[in-house]
């Protein structure tokens, strides 16, 4: 069981998402937007039925049922994943993607749409606003972050535990 501690991490994504995704859906309208700092941050209610940058197959029906199997995939391998792991950083990563990608997987199902509330400008000549996310993106963009310092900052994993190195120290 010890090899599923990370799912704290799984679990306490989801209910921070899924909260935050209701609160915006009943105290907003879809459209509408809340000037948090000036027009750098606001909250802006939009649902989104493709996937990340809004990519899209063409079809919203298309799109929930290829993003709900792709989803279910990614979550059954990440779980996979996780419990063959054992580097902490890289179980953290693990447990971030399969939080994010539950949280907008019962988006999908419930809603049929992913719901999107961050809305940050951007720097004008490349674009003027950066794509409305949530929660659940935020998580699976810091896992992915967390994944690239482990693959360019490596950490040897000792096979002793912390208390024998202690114990040979003294």
């Amino acid at each position: 069981m010890k090899k599923f501690y990370y799912l704290w991490i799984t679990v306490l994504v989801i209910l921070i998402d899924q909260a935050t995704k209701l609160r915006v859906r009943y105290t907003m309208n879809i459209g509408d937007s809340i000037s948090v700092i000036g027009d750098f941050f606001r909250l802006t209610y939009i649902t989104n039925t493709g996937a990340a940058f809004s990519f899209s197959f063409g079809s919203d029906q298309l799109n929930k049922v290829i993003f709900i199997i792709a989803s279910s995939l990614a979550i059954i391998l990440f779980v996979y994943l996780l419990s063959k792991e054992s580097r902490n950083i890289v179980k953290a990563a693990y447990a971030l993607i399969l939080g994010g990608a539950v949280g907008n997987l019962i988006d999908r199902i419930a809603y049929g749409a992913v719901i999107d509330f961050f809305d940050f400008k951007f720097i004008t000549f490349i674009m003027e606003r950066w794509p409305v996310f949530n929660i659940a993106d935020s998580a699976i963009v810091i896992a992915i972050c967390l994944l690239l310092i482990d693959l360019f900052f490596p950490v040897k994993v000792s096979s002793k535990t912390d208390f024998q190195t202690i114990e040979e120290s003294l």
